[in-house]
């Protein structure tokens, strides 16, 4: 990877900033791509002098994807939206990246899906994934896809999200889709998969990877295992789904109604899928690393245990 180009579309994100440090310590240099270069800024560190390019680009434009791949040897697309026009970003978006990957004549494309991609998925981001998908197949056969059951890591919104509501003052938690099984994976493994795909385009490319954690659990079990970790022992109540579906057409509600039926089915890997191991990656527990950060919310920080509130 050493002075190769890799042009990496959302590289400033949450997801991005790991993959963009994974593919710089291989020596590779990183031109981050997204429409708002504000967060992108924080990758510079991340890396040697000289090692970092910074471009504004929409993927929803064709000549601003051009622009940004040209002289690029590897491409990678983290772009994704949890609310919006998932159509232009999920499909158009993608098959503008695989359309200009192609005619840049690039060595390797990564194209991050999502764990649910489906054409008949009773989700619009679902079903946008899955077109997302088949516009990269058909643009770029040798694309390497990696669908990803929910991240987690120190800044996600997954875990965090959850535990800011469970250590607040309300008496209990409110847990929508409690039995809804999830497989969390942490961002560093996703990273560090994605950047075996773009180093390793021979044995990869043309293959689609589910990656996930170790453990399943319900988004109960889930936010169990966070009252625990913050100590906070607070009971779990699950909100009827016809209060979530009320709750989904509020506006400024805490879930939307396509979210709402993204809880209707399970995010795990496929039976027998190995997306982790088969690109290199030993998959971390949320135990292991999950605690440097949780500590933040425990009622007195660094100096509390698990002890119950």
């Amino acid at each position: 990877m050493k002075d190769k180009l890799v042009t990496i579309f959302g590289g400033g994100g949450f997801l991005g900033r790991q993959v963009a440090q994974a593919l710089m310590a291989r020596g590779a240099r990183v031109r981050v791509a997204q429409r708002d270069l504000a967060t992108a800024v924080r990758v510079k560190p991340l890396g040697a002098l000289g090692q970092t390019q910074f471009v504004a680009a929409d993927i929803r434009r064709s000549d601003s994807v051009t622009r940004a791949i040209h002289g690029s040897d590897i491409v990678v697309n983290l772009v994704g939206i949890l609310a919006g026009d998932f159509e232009a970003f999920h499909h158009q978006g993608a098959a503008n990246v695989a359309k200009a990957a192609a005619q840049a004549g690039v060595d390797a494309l990564v194209h991050v899906s999502a764990i649910g991609a489906d054409a008949e998925s009773p989700s619009a981001y679902g079903r946008s994934k899955a077109a997302g998908e088949a516009a990269v197949r058909a643009a770029f056969p040798r694309a390497t896809i990696v669908r990803p059951s929910i991240i987690f890591g120190p800044e996600d919104q997954f875990l965090n999200r959850f535990a800011g509501i469970i250590g607040s003052p309300a008496p209990v938690v409110p847990v929508i889709g409690g039995a809804t099984k999830f497989q969390p994976v942490y961002v560093g493994d996703v990273a560090q998969a994605i950047a075996n795909a773009a180093e390793q385009p021979g044995v990869h490319g043309g293959k689609t990877y589910e990656v996930a954690g170790p453990q399943v659990m319900t988004m109960k079990e889930i936010n169990g295992w966070i009252a625990n970790a913050i100590g906070r022992d607070k009971p779990l109540v699950d909100v009827p789904g016809a209060v979530a579906s009320l709750l989904a057409v509020l506006p400024g509600g805490p879930i939307t109604r396509d979210q709402l039926a993204m809880l209707g089915r399970d995010n795990v890997a496929a039976p027998g899928a190995d997306g982790l191991q088969a690109l290199g990656v030993a998959p971390t527990p949320l135990g292991a690393v999950a605690d440097k950060w949780m500590v933040r919310y425990r009622r007195h920080g660094r100096f509390a245990g698990r002890a119950k509130a």
